[in-house]
């Protein structure tokens, strides 16, 4: 098989060509919005933040329309690593130092419940996304191991325990790789296809009576009272605007576009694997990423391939040859697998924030927005809609917290944030791979 690319497909607003687009359930043809409607939330992006805000708004009887400018799960979150990982990209010490121990506490009491609607979301509505358990973390040296070893003490003072910590020999019960020193496994997290997973959700929200379009880019937003969104062929008046479409709403929010930047990572897929070379590589089918600061993350799909990501190109332009740019990651953790075919490679970009906190806030009364999951999207953007929902029903406490975190543009402007980035990106990666 040849691999497979997603240039062409992303510009003409198709998925793009990943193993999740090959095996993606079968979804009805949405239509283009064509026309005037008018609705009580119109919520911006078709990804995890829209439609499980869609979903919970229709679960307490709001009338929603969606509109996304290419299909349901275009973006990051049809192409993700599909790891269920906990907690947020800035892990709870970094806030308590920060941000004080009152926003600590509100975050942390919050920081595990995206795997748990994701979880109720499956069962509710049965979605068929191969959802298999648990993650890990593992470390590529010894300060990463005693980071690790910090991570589960303070994880569990925040009540989540399900967590143990391997080391040495005894990380190969769930890693077959020399890399290693050590892993933290999470026994609550997991993997899944993600792109399975958004498609469940927005059949479960359209059979509640939410109204997706398809190909609809939002071009224009007139503020006022009632707040109303230009379309290529059509016009949409709701009282209540959500705006979630995160990495791909560049033009949209001027405003907000000075403290997030996309950034693109890529993703390999290998041919079907046996099940003994499976059984030794990742012996328990779990999902596993590195502590490094550019990580690694991989996992087996339920057809046995090994999707493998990792990188970050600042920007989010893609990569001129995918595989090239993975395999060798791929190869320096499992050599065993030079001769193995790769069938898809893929790119997508996610929203990274300077503080690597996610940004909620309000561009009015009527306007909210949540974005800037900075890698951590699966799970946060979940929780997300959920607390946008409850802001749209007059409950903002949650929500709030979130919003009251102070989000800095990124030095240098949109002229030289990419370069600088890039820059420290260095410094870390270099720190990672000498071990400082």
């Amino acid at each position: 098989m040849a691999i497979s690319t997603d240039s062409q497909q992303a510009l003409a607003g198709e998925h793009v060509n990943s193993w999740y687009a090959a095996t993606a359930n079968p979804v009805p043809e949405r239509s283009a919005l064509d026309g005037e409607i008018e609705c009580e939330v119109c919520v911006v992006g078709a990804g995890f933040t829209g439609i499980s805000a869609a979903l919970h708004l229709a679960e307490q009887g709001v009338q929603v329309v969606v509109l996304e400018a290419a299909r349901v799960g275009f973006g990051a979150s049809g192409r993700n690593g599909g790891q269920i990982v906990n907690s947020y990209s800035r892990d709870m010490d970094v806030i308590e130092a920060r941000y004080g121990n009152e926003t600590a506490r509100a975050l942390g009491d919050m920081a595990f419940e995206g795997n748990r609607i994701i979880r109720e979301r499956i069962r509710r509505h049965d979605i068929a996304c191969d959802l298999k358990q648990g993650n890990l973390f593992a470390a590529c040296n010894v300060k990463q191991l005693a980071a690790l070893r910090e991570q589960k003490v303070l994880w569990e003072r925040y009540g989540h325990r399900e967590l143990e910590l391997l080391e040495g020999e005894a990380l190969h019960r769930e890693v077959g790789s020399e890399r290693y020193v050590g892993v933290l496994v999470d026994h609550s997290g997991g993997h899944l296809h993600p792109l399975n997973l958004v498609l469940g959700q927005a059949a479960a929200a359209e059979a509640l009576g939410v109204v997706i379009h398809e190909q609809t880019p939002v071009i224009k937003v007139h503020h006022g009272s009632t707040v109303t969104l230009d379309t290529p062929a059509g016009r949409v008046q709701a009282k209540r605007v959500v705006m979630a479409g995160n990495a791909y709403l560049q033009g949209v929010l001027p405003a907000l576009e000075s403290k997030s930047m996309p950034c693109g990572t890529q993703i390999i897929a290998t041919q079907p694997l046996p099940e003994t070379l499976r059984r030794q590589l990742i012996p328990n089918d779990m999902a596993v990423e590195d502590c490094n600061y550019l990580l690694d993350y991989y996992r087996f799909s339920a057809d046995g391939r090994l999707l493998y990501g990792g990188g970050v190109n600042y920007g989010g332009q893609d990569p001129a040859d995918i595989a090239a740019l993975i395999r060798p990651k791929m190869l320096k953790t499992f050599p065993q697998l030079a001769a193995v075919r790769i069938d898809y490679a893929w790119s997508g970009n996610f929203l990274m924030t300077l503080n690597r906190l996610p940004q909620f806030g309000r561009l009015n009364a009527n306007v909210d927005y949540a974005q800037g999951y900075s890698g951590h999207g699966v799970t946060c953007a979940h929780l997300a809609g959920r607390l946008i929902a409850e802001v749209i029903q007059g409950e903002s406490g949650r929500f709030d917290a979130f919003a009251g975190l102070p989000h800095l543009p990124f030095p240098g402007g949109r002229l030289l944030r990419v370069p600088l980035s890039a820059l420290g990106a260095w410094y870390y990666a270099t720190r990672d791979r000498l071990g400082w």
